[in-house]
């Protein structure tokens, strides 16, 4: 990761260091999560649960004014699914399988991009913009002790997923697109971030190309990653099998996708950032309409 390149930093972190999120309210309780069910899960109350479904509103919102068509999809998915978009086999101890053979889903990317498996589009109706917001469910293998304080590293988190099946050489302007789209929503949150493109030891299984963007995190002082936007080439779509039908014939598809955002770690950001010692934060004001207040009270 130390090869991976730096591509753009926006505003410079102005809290350089401050008390976590779970010391910053009392409205994040793990303790009640693992009593629930178990380590690495969390319940929100009060306003801070509000918040988090303010800023789920507010992401499916700004993916559909970005062009992406909302779409409610499954939480649980069948082997072939997630053999299509490159978790199985090879991340299988990632995954949480229920005992009937299907598996709970890590990403919406899943279900989204297998709706057109085994389809042959035509390239009239390209590009295809979809979005969901939905839980995502990842068992963390191979992670224990890393970032077990709060809600960096949960089994259960909420994000809202945009994905894009575009034409092959359409594929690298929107993996652009789609990467701009993420940078839009930190940037109307006022919150700092920097955009790094991974160096080909760090790009994951399935991707040919990917940026990350990773939002500043006080309680650490570090940036952490809240958005991976990767074009994916042909990968997937030779796995599910999904075409496109031109006048030069059929071919596979270029599928592209990336986080609008994760909401836990955006809801990190945005408390930790925005904490002067009171028991007030004032909220950015995009997200007021969807709050109903310029405050939060912790």
């Amino acid at each position: 990761e130390d090869d991976n390149k730096l591509i753009e930093e926006y505003l410079k972190p102005q809290v350089l260091k401050s008390d976590s999120h779970i010391e910053i309210t009392d409205q994040i309780s793990l303790e009640l999560g693992n009593k629930l069910s178990g380590s690495r899960f969390s319940v929100l109350k009060g306003s801070v649960a509000k918040l988090h479904r303010s800023l789920c509103t507010y992401m499916i919102n700004e993916a559909i004014n970005n062009g992406y068509e909302e779409t409610y999809v499954p939480y649980i998915v069948n082997y072939d699914a997630l053999e299509g978009t490159g978790q199985l086999p090879k991340f299988e101890e990632d995954l949480f399988k229920l005992s009937n053979d299907q598996y709970l889903i890590p990403t919406a990317e899943v279900p989204l991009t297998n709706l057109f498996r085994d389809q042959i589009v035509s390239e009239d109706i390209l590009p295809i913009k979809l979005t969901a917001h939905t839980p995502c469910f990842r068992s963390e293998a191979g992670s224990y002790g890393k970032d077990t304080n709060g809600l960096i590293r949960l089994h259960q988190f909420d994000k809202v997923e945009i994905v894009q099946i575009v034409k092959p050489q359409d594929s690298d302007k929107a993996l652009e697109e789609i990467t701009s789209h993420a940078k839009s929503i930190l940037k109307k949150l006022e919150l700092p971030f920097k955009v790094v493109q991974l160096c080909s030891g760090d790009v994951g299984f399935s991707a040919s190309k990917t940026f990350d963007i990773e939002v500043w995190m006080p309680s650490q002082s570090k940036y952490r990653e809240i958005s991976s936007c990767s074009n994916f080439g042909d990968f997937q779509a030779r796995r599910s099998n999904i075409k496109i039908k031109s006048k030069n014939g059929k071919h596979f598809a270029h599928t592209i996708n990336g986080s609008g955002l994760a909401v836990g770690r955006t809801l990190i950001a945005i408390l930790e950032n925005r904490y002067n010692g009171s028991n007030l934060i004032e909220l950015p004001a995009c997200i007021e309409p969807y709050f109903g207040s310029k405050t939060l009270e912790i």
